[in-house]
């Protein structure tokens, strides 16, 4: 063996502990972080070739790994806004420059602009729904956006469906010179009337009535309440019938239910509202008893201003209005790529993409690769201080024992010196 061999070895081991001890003082460090994976180091040996006679000594090598895929605990907060990922999966951030990261940090708050970024600066990135539903690209971020909640505003949202069902008298007297026709002679049967929003937010009232044209038959005539004649009212109405198909409903006489044939929805044109108004009649009857309402509901809401937003655990984002709305705005993905642990580690507790990670792969909270999201919590750091500590203390005796095997290198090597003096 040789001494400059030994000496070359207990080198090794000490950059090797202290590499180690590296690892110990990040994860020391950030063992209070939200999101933070643990970082620890794996030797491995390297073995020079000897020969039968004499020993010579190899190395130690050192391999940085990430427990990325390590699940943590959970922090609950107050915060609407604060997220956790409770399975596989990370989240999309953005930072300034237009470059996207994996984060499990989810302590989001509400920028001067509206964005949502966390304690690191990353934006949370989502897919706008703008009322409808969100695409994902399974293996791109096309189409992602900044999440922002600084735009939402007053929001007014018309009726454009809903249901009405009514009984009406089965021993009803026939008429001729029905509303349909909107002559100020118009005899009906029954009347009632219900409240609609238009696309800018203000109510209309709609009149309906229901008049017996024949046997087990009623023609139903939906008016503009605010064009009916006044003092005289209401016929004949500024202009006729905003339901256009004159719809007839047939009942089954035995039975007193809607016959098959029959319309089964009213659909209406609202003044500068959404067009139609489907409106369900299906359960409606014919019965011998009073005109009455079954059931009477119908969509839309008047201006009201954003009180909250929340999340749901399919990644959803709500608006929450103060008339109780809740309106669907973006729709956060989750990414995960083949090897977790293998991506690269980058500042502000967010990884990218590397080499030996695997393709980015995108898919929505729930689904079959990714777990789901959790509002009003933090997901914890996955350091165990006592763990790091027991290291620490390994570490520190390994690194001395090194120091002194390359010492007495350092005396032998003294020693053969000295022989030429």
């Amino acid at each position: 063996m040789s001494i400059s061999g030994m000496m070359r070895t207990s080198a090794s081991g000490m950059a090797a502990q202290s590499s180690r001890l590296g690892t110990v003082s990040d994860n020391i460090a950030n063992a209070s972080t939200h999101g933070y994976k643990r970082a620890f180091t794996e030797f491995s040996t390297v073995v020079l070739e000897s020969g039968t006679g004499s020993y010579v000594p190899g190395s130690v090598d050192t391999q940085i790994r990430y427990g990325i895929t390590q699940q943590g605990g959970f922090d609950y907060t107050t915060s609407a806004t604060d997220l956790a990922v409770n399975g596989d999966g990370f989240f999309l951030v953005g930072d300034p420059s237009g470059s996207t990261f994996l984060t499990r940090a989810g302590s989001f708050v509400k920028i001067a602009n509206g964005d949502l970024v966390n304690a690191a600066g990353y934006t949370l990135q989502g897919y706008p729904l703008n009322g409808g539903t969100a695409a994902v690209s399974a293996n791109g971020t096309t189409g992602l956006q900044n999440v922002n909640i600084g735009a939402m505003s007053l929001e007014a949202t018309p009726s454009t469906t809903g249901k009405f069902f009514v009984n009406l008298q089965e021993d009803a007297d026939i008429q001729t010179d029905t509303p349909a026709g909107n002559a100020a002679t118009a005899v009906y049967t029954s009347k009632t009337s219900m409240t609609v929003v238009d696309n800018v937010g203000r109510e209309k009232t709609l009149d309906i009535y229901y008049t017996k044209t024949a046997a087990n038959q009623w023609e139903v005539a939906v008016f503009d309440a605010s064009e009916a004649t006044s003092p005289g009212g209401p016929f004949p109405y500024a202009s006729g019938p905003i339901n256009a198909n004159n719809e007839v409903l047939v009942f089954d006489p035995l039975t007193g239910q809607l016959d098959p044939s029959s319309p089964q929805t009213l659909e209406i044109t609202v003044p500068n509202g959404a067009s139609p108004l489907v409106l369900d009649l299906s359960e409606s009857s014919e019965l011998a008893d009073e005109f009455q309402i079954l059931a009477s509901e119908v969509n839309g809401n008047k201006p009201s201003s954003v009180e909250s937003v929340e999340f749901a655990a399919d990644g959803t984002l709500y608006a929450v209005y103060g008339n109780g709305a809740r309106v669907g705005i973006y729709r956060i993905p989750l990414a995960t790529v083949a090897s977790p642990d293998n991506l690269k580690p980058e500042a502000g507790n967010a990884y990218s993409v590397s080499a030996t990670s695997g393709q980015l792969q995108l898919g929505f909270p729930g689904s079959s690769l990714f777990g789901t999201v959790r509002s009003s919590a933090l997901e914890k750091s996955t350091v165990d201080t006592a763990s790091e500590l027991t290291t620490m203390i390994e570490s520190q005796f390994a690194f001395t024992a090194n120091s002194k095997v390359f010492q007495t290198g350092g005396e032998l090597m003294e020693v053969l010196v000295n022989l030429k003096r």
